[in-house]
């Protein structure tokens, strides 16, 4: 199977790589949107500020989109999970590919958890999701797993939602729409409820 990894200059893709290539996947970097459609799935990947998925142009979108039209599946993964929506107010100027309704926005410092701590922002590290409804991307994840975070924006509860993770308040830890799916957290740095997860989704391209 092969799958098409998105690379724009937003993060470190090596252990992305790797995690995909343990499942016995055949990831390639698309230097041209054309190949993309050469790929049976399309990953997004990303850290860091939301402005930076502006390097996906016009006709980067294009061919996502239109992969995504043909029922190729796409997984976006932290900051290409929040690229998914329609937007972020870390970048207000700055699109998103809008498949998902809503927009990210900042996660608030000024809360505090049961014991009267205050949250630190960014959220970083291990929390457990909260699995709110049955979808293919969560298939065999056990309710309560812990993930790998590292974010300070997040993505707002919808229709869309699948798993929930409270950091302060709660916010989408996992998406998924027919075969678009995104992860707020890292799943290849989350041990094997991350490979779990990365192996759906390699399930609905029929790996």
């Amino acid at each position: 199977m092969r799958v098409a990894l998105i690379d724009y200059r937003a993060g470190n893709l090596t252990s992305v790589k790797k995690a995909f290539a343990a499942l016995g996947a055949d990831l390639f970097v698309p230097v041209q949107p054309g190949e993309i459609d050469d790929a049976d799935a399309v990953v997004v990947p990303g850290v860091g500020h939301f402005g930076a998925t502006a390097t996906l142009a016009a006709e980067w979108t294009g061919a996502i989109r239109r992969g995504i039209d043909a029922g190729r599946p796409l997984l976006g993964i932290c900051l290409g999970m929040q690229w998914l929506f329609e937007g972020s107010a870390e970048a207000p100027d700055c699109a998103g590919l809008g498949v998902l309704a809503g927009h990210c926005y900042r996660l608030p410092s000024d809360t505090t958890i049961p014991t009267g701590t205050r949250v630190k922002i960014p959220h970083v590290g291990w929390n457990a999701l909260d699995v709110q409804r049955a979808d293919s991307i969560v298939e065999g994840v056990p309710q309560g797993s812990q993930v790998y975070f590292t974010h300070s924006f997040a993505a707002p509860i919808t229709e869309d939602t699948v798993a929930v993770t409270v950091h302060g308040q709660p916010f989408a830890a996992i998406v998924q729409r027919g075969r678009v799916a995104g992860v707020q957290f890292h799943p290849e740095k989350s041990g094997e409820v991350g490979l779990r997860i990365l192996r759906n989704f390699l399930k609905l391209a029929g790996g």
